[in-house]
């Protein structure tokens, strides 16, 4: 049996130093045993360190136990005082990727939704070695192999940003705790948990091997969760190096949201394709298949040059236009005859780009709010002919003339949002405000902006 400090003295000892005082800890709760002690240790340390604690647990809605599932959670959390989300997520949409994937990425999904610091999961070394087994097996490269870390983010970072960006930070505080330390602790404490029935079911292939392969594994090779977490760590480190490489490849040719096809074609095949890797990674795309990749390479690389190269896969595009690679969410159908009015709200849907729009107040910049009070302002899509005045002593431009200056890509022409005060024409975002429409020293106005977690690369910059 583990002592009742022993484990609880563990994980202090590797957490702590990654946590700042006060920091606001979201943990993640299914009810299952692993989730219910991370619960328990993290109550025991909370005051101690001055961490903040809540939970969430994500209603799947796939187990008829479901609803019981939730509700123990509730008591449980109750119990100890700490405040708990649930929240209720459709898995139909997404069963086409298999209910595992759908079910994490759904939770991910709602994790990002929380306000806090830090999200807290369960996992632990038996989870980490059957990650990595299972990453061999589909065929992953380094990455891939690296399995789980014990934060997810700028590890080496001497100061950790609070939770108000975009980054998630994962926390995993049971890494290097097995499945039968777990089970102790929980009995040592006298815990009650409940058990998924789905864990039983070895038609899953991380079930397969917790129940058919691990056990003869361990038979053969009983320190086999030492020995793969080490693997795991040197593939994270080759990982890291082949980064690092894929960096100094990248100086000068990744601009934005950009990547030069000529570094790509100047470098050998491996080398070119670690550095596709790497950009498609800090786009937060998905990684494509080996054979996706090789053939993603030969079209950037051997098209002719006026060819309009899209390579598509699963949700994802990657495109090529004059020189330059770009990576995006596929957009799809959508309505040519958008019109959305604008009240001075902080933030509008555009959906023709999936995406969203900020209007940031200004000074002696930008668009001018009081030129606009002279009609209704709308936004509306391209309908062509449309010209307008960059600057005041600028002659009258075509907006086609303007997109092509300001290298807007084809495929992002037709969706984007144009501000028109009446009929007259104000402003096209990323790309210039009609000068009639433009503030003057003192005085107040705004500036249109992209999302900037969406995939719309406007010109140079993405706002006006």
């Amino acid at each position: 049996m583990v002592s009742n400090n022993h484990l609880a003295e563990r994980v202090a000892a590797q957490i702590a130093p990654l946590l700042p005082t006060h920091s606001s800890i979201l943990i993640g709760l299914s009810g299952g045993v692993d989730s219910v002690v991370l619960l328990h240790l993290l109550h025991q340390l909370a005051a101690r360190f001055s961490w903040q604690l809540s939970a969430l647990h994500v209603h799947h809605g796939i187990s008829p136990n479901a609803d019981e599932w939730a509700e123990f959670c509730a008591d449980l959390c109750a119990r100890h005082r700490i405040s708990l989300h649930i929240e209720h997520v459709d898995i139909a949409p997404l069963r086409a990727h298999g209910i595992e994937a759908a079910a994490r990425k759904l939770r991910h999904a709602a994790f990002a939704r929380q306000p806090c610091d830090f999200v807290a999961l369960a996992h632990h070394a038996d989870d980490q070695a059957e990650t990595l087994l299972l990453q061999l097996l589909r065929g992953a490269g380094v990455r891939g192999a690296s399995a789980m870390p014990m934060l997810a983010g700028r590890a080496g970072s001497p100061n950790l940003p609070r939770r108000g960006s975009c980054a998630l930070w994962v926390l995993r505080p049971l890494l290097h705790c097995s499945r039968q330390e777990i089970f102790d602790y929980a009995a040592a404490h006298d815990l009650q948990w409940i058990e998924d029935e789905s864990n039983a079911d070895d038609n899953y292939p991380r079930n397969f091997l917790r129940h058919r392969v691990l056990p003869l594994l361990s038979e053969r090779f009983p320190a086999y969760r030492d020995t793969l977490a080490r693997s795991a760590q040197h593939f994270a480190e080759a990982s890291s190096l082949l980064d690092e490489l894929a960096q100094q490849d990248a100086a000068q040719m990744i601009e934005g949201e950009t990547l030069a096809v000529a570094v790509l074609q100047a470098l050998s095949p491996p080398r070119a394709k670690n550095l596709l890797r790497y950009f498609l990674h800090g786009r937060s795309a998905p990684m494509p298949q080996a054979v996706q990749l090789d053939d993603m390479l030969q079209q950037l690389c051997n098209a002719r040059e006026d060819a309009a190269v899209c390579i598509a896969y699963g949700d994802w595009q990657v495109r090529r236009y004059q020189g330059k690679v770009y990576a995006l969410r596929a957009l799809g159908e959508f309505d040519q005859s958008l019109v959305s009015s604008w009240h001075g709200e902080a933030e509008l849907d555009w959906p023709a780009l999936n995406t969203r729009l900020h209007f940031k107040r200004t000074n002696s910049s930008g668009i001018s709010l009081a030129k606009l009070q002279r009609a209704p302002v709308t936004l509306r899509l391209r309908r062509g002919g449309e010209s307008l005045r960059p600057q005041p002593n600028a002659a009258t431009r075509t907006l086609k003339n303007l997109l092509q200056e300001h290298h807007v890509p084809p495929w992002q022409r037709d969706r984007l949002p144009l501000m028109y005060c009446g009929e007259e024409l104000v402003c096209v975002p990323g790309v210039a405000i009609a000068a009639e429409y433009q503030a003057a020293a003192d005085e107040a106005g705004f500036s249109v902006v992209f999302c900037p977690d969406q995939d719309v690369p406007c010109g140079e910059n993405n706002s006006t």
